[in-house]
């Protein structure tokens, strides 16, 4: 067999060349260290210094790039109130507000009934609430919240359209249905009103006469439904019709009491709303059926309650004061349930029904709240069952600049409400003593005069009662308690405003505006934050000037 030779110049075989290992101090010496070269020194992350532009921009930039080990906290956004630079009060801004000048127009029903002047009503979507100054309240500008008199639960002659008539505690109008709400809502709890038909449907028994006596709705409404329609006219409201006796909201009447209500009957309105912790679980969309079994017994259960936000502005109409604020206005969603549009035949719509758990906020509805009705004492029936949610973000402001959303002023929840036609005139009556009081009322009232302390508690848990659960009340009642709220949010806002200003109220005040939103034509527009005091008593000028 032949073999090659292998002669002294016959070269090895090839082979892979090894890698040159770097030097300790060699300036390429990668940042981490690798498999390949394990005994690589790992060298330091440069540091990056910033130039001379950056360190002129932010003077109180480290010098070093170097990152610090600590998480710097990020700063809490606090929500407040707008304020407004405020010129001082004049002399008769301490003075108390007065109550509507009333002007004779028509009698009826051996009734005088007359027009309310000198007032601001609420339009074009702006809210007024009277106000005063009180040397009191100086990191607020000396401005808080007041009301006029008569000191009671009524209907509100700045909450009701301008064509209404009044005559004591009764309303009426010789125009189409117009509406007017109290001056007191609901937000919470069981609530109790009634009212009496002064004019109307003749009773079957009475000889009918040429002219009739008009028509008549009630019900309960919200902030964003119309005043210049009757109750029930969109989904904001819920009313009872005198025709029939019909259920009506959105517009669309269905049989309910099969009886007309005509002239001397007396209605009772009971309204049931669940806790406002639950209420949020609605509107927050956490609401779970399963879980959420019954209504929140316990208000303190809700871990985080929402600020209170009052965003509103001082205007000056004549020689009043005036709060304005932003009134809620209606929403897209809820005005097309009100008015859907027309769908050819066999289609189908993509529009969830109301429910707890419907992806749009205005669409939810509130677990355990409904409304009954009782006619002359004897209850007939709860035409309404899962009323629609009312708070952020289901309740809007009106869209202009300087309103925001998301925010609760306090005075949001279902109020009752009147509507008359063509001289249709109710009475009403907010308590605490009824024609025909419910059962549960009566025994209530006695439950409450026996022991005070334990009228609204849970006797198993001895727990407040706050929803569904709680005894039923009148609307009287609950005047006190809004009274109350708007001094604790007032206060809170003196105090908030106080510490902004570093604990100085004669100190340069922080977080002012030049100016202020734009309010309607004929006011004079200063502006400024509110505050109201305990039992709405004016202060004196002689307090200010020492």
């Amino acid at each position: 067999m032949f073999e090659s030779p292998q002669g002294p110049n016959s070269s090895p075989p090839p082979t892979v060349p090894q890698k040159r290992p770097l030097p300790m101090d060699d300036k390429h010496a990668p940042a981490v260290a690798s498999p390949l070269n394990p005994s690589t020194r790992v060298r330091e992350e440069r540091t990056k210094k910033p130039t001379a532009k950056a360190r002129k921009e932010s003077p109180e930039a480290p010098a070093s790039g170097k990152k610090s080990g600590k998480k710097t906290a990020k700063p809490i956004e606090v929500v407040r109130p707008s304020r407004y630079k405020l010129p001082p009060p004049k002399i008769t801004d301490f003075e108390a507000p007065i109550p509507p000048v009333f002007v004779p127009i028509a009698t009826k029903k051996d009734r005088l009934f007359c027009e309310a002047t000198e007032i601001i009503p609420n339009r074009k979507g702006f809210r007024y609430t009277n106000a005063i100054a009180d040397p009191r309240f100086t990191s607020s500008q000396y401005n808080r919240q007041s009301e006029a008199e008569p000191y009671e639960a009524r209907v509100s002659q700045q909450d009701a359209s301008a064509q209404l008539l009044y005559g004591g505690n009764a309303t009426t109008t010789e125009k189409g249905f117009r509406m007017a709400r109290a001056n007191v809502g609901a937000r919470e709890g069981r609530w109790y009103w009634e009212c009496k038909i002064l004019s109307g449907i003749k009773p079957p028994d009475k000889e009918v006469q040429e002219d009739n006596g008009g028509h008549i709705r009630i019900g309960w409404a919200r902030r964003e439904a119309s005043l210049e329609g009757p109750v029930g006219f969109d989904a904001y409201s819920y009313g009872l019709r005198d025709v029939g006796g019909q259920k009506v909201t959105r517009s669309r009447p269905v049989d309910f009491a099969n009886a007309d209500i005509c002239e001397g009957d007396v209605i009772g309105l009971e309204l049931t709303l669940p806790s406002l912790s639950l209420h949020r679980k609605v509107v927050e969309g956490v609401y779970n059926k399963a879980v959420d079994v019954s209504d929140d017994l316990d208000p303190s259960a809700s871990s985080e309650v929402p600020d209170i936000i009052r965003d509103r502005v001082i205007c000056r109409y004549r020689t009043r004061l005036y709060f304005e604020s932003y009134e809620y206005q209606v929403s897209k969603p809820l005005e097309d349930y009100t008015n859907p549009s027309p769908l050819p035949a066999n289609a189908t719509t993509d529009t969830d029904p109301p429910s707890p758990n419907n992806p749009i906020p205005q669409l939810r509805t509130l677990p355990f709240s409904c409304i009954r009705v009782y006619k002359n004492g004897e209850l007939i029936g709860t035409p309404f069952v899962d009323l629609l949610a009312f708070l952020p973000p289901a309740s809007k402001p009106n869209t202009q600049i300087g309103a925001r959303e998301g925010l609760d002023d306090g005075m949001l929840g279902y109020y009752p409400a009147i509507s008359v036609f063509r001289g249709g005139a109710v009475e009403t009556n907010f308590g605490p003593v009824f024609a025909y009081a419910p059962p549960e009322l009566i025994d209530g009232e006695d439950v409450k005069m026996a022991n005070a302390s334990e009228a609204n508690t849970d006797p198993a848990t001895k727990r407040q009662i706050a929803g569904s659960h709680s005894r039923l009340r009148p609307m009287s009642e609950r005047l006190n308690e809004q009274i109350a709220e708007d001094i604790v949010y007032d206060l809170i806002d003196e105090v908030d405003f106080w510490a902004l200003d570093g604990g100085n109220s004669e100190g340069a005040m922080q977080g002012l505006s030049e100016t202020a939103p734009a309010t309607l034509g004929p006011l004079e527009v200063e502006s400024g934050a509110a505050v109201a005091m305990e039992g709405r008593k004016p202060a004196t000028a002689e307090v200010m000037l020492g």
